[in-house]
């Protein structure tokens, strides 16, 4: 199995520190992945006449890291060796929900929380799978964010709701892997945009 795409385990490789100099093996430096560009999501049927600000999705570790992670079991996380995501997991969801968001055109302006400007709701939420998951030779790429809608003015959650995508990956290499956490991520947008667009407008 090639370095670039063995699974290893989580934990850092210990390096024994020897007195003297010593002279270390020069490592690869490991492949930047993101999501492949797609089609823009279709055009949300209803839109709201407010601003959006979508936060940054909360993840505990090692969800929270750029590390492009399998769960062979329930028990048990790995990632994929020699590559990672070109920022962490919750910063590439958030800046997919922000596009995606853009493109549909469901609000007046779409910010992310790294905009300092105002808005009239944020969209808040929880990243809790973010991984690929093999099970009798087959590979899915998951991606599971719990979302809420906050009124900023009141602090009233406006509408809450999970989501869940998986594709299927065509075997456990890198490429296919990352196609498949795409598609999925596409699939996922999509589900928050129109659930979004549904949410009901707050009271004055």
């Amino acid at each position: 199995m090639s370095r670039t795409f063995a699974l290893v385990l989580v934990p850092s490789l210990i390096v024994a520190t020897v007195a003297g100099c010593t002279v270390y093996p020069s490592l690869e430096p490991p492949r930047v992945m993101d999501f492949s560009a797609e089609s823009p999501v279709p055009k949300a049927t209803r839109t709201h006449a407010f601003s959006l600000r979508i936060d940054t999705p909360y993840a505990s570790d090692p969800l929270g890291s750029n590390k492009i992670l399998a769960k062979p079991t329930p028990l048990e996380f790995r990632i994929y060796d020699g590559v990672r995501w070109r920022d962490t997991a919750p910063v590439v969801v958030r800046d997919l929900l922000v596009t995606s968001f853009r493109e549909a055109g469901a609000f007046n302006s779409v910010i992310s929380d790294t905009n300092p400007a105002d808005a009239d709701w944020t969209l808040v939420s929880e990243l809790t799978a973010f991984h690929t998951e093999i099970n009798v030779g087959e590979v899915h790429a998951t991606i599971e964010l719990h979302g809420q809608l906050v009124d900023n003015r009141s602090r009233k959650t406006l509408c809450a709701a999970s989501f869940v995508a998986r594709e299927e990956a065509d075997n456990n290499l890198i490429e296919p892997v990352v196609e498949a956490f795409s598609a999925a991520g596409k699939t996922l947008s999509v589900a928050v945009v129109n659930w979004a667009g549904d949410c009901h407008q707050p009271e004055s």
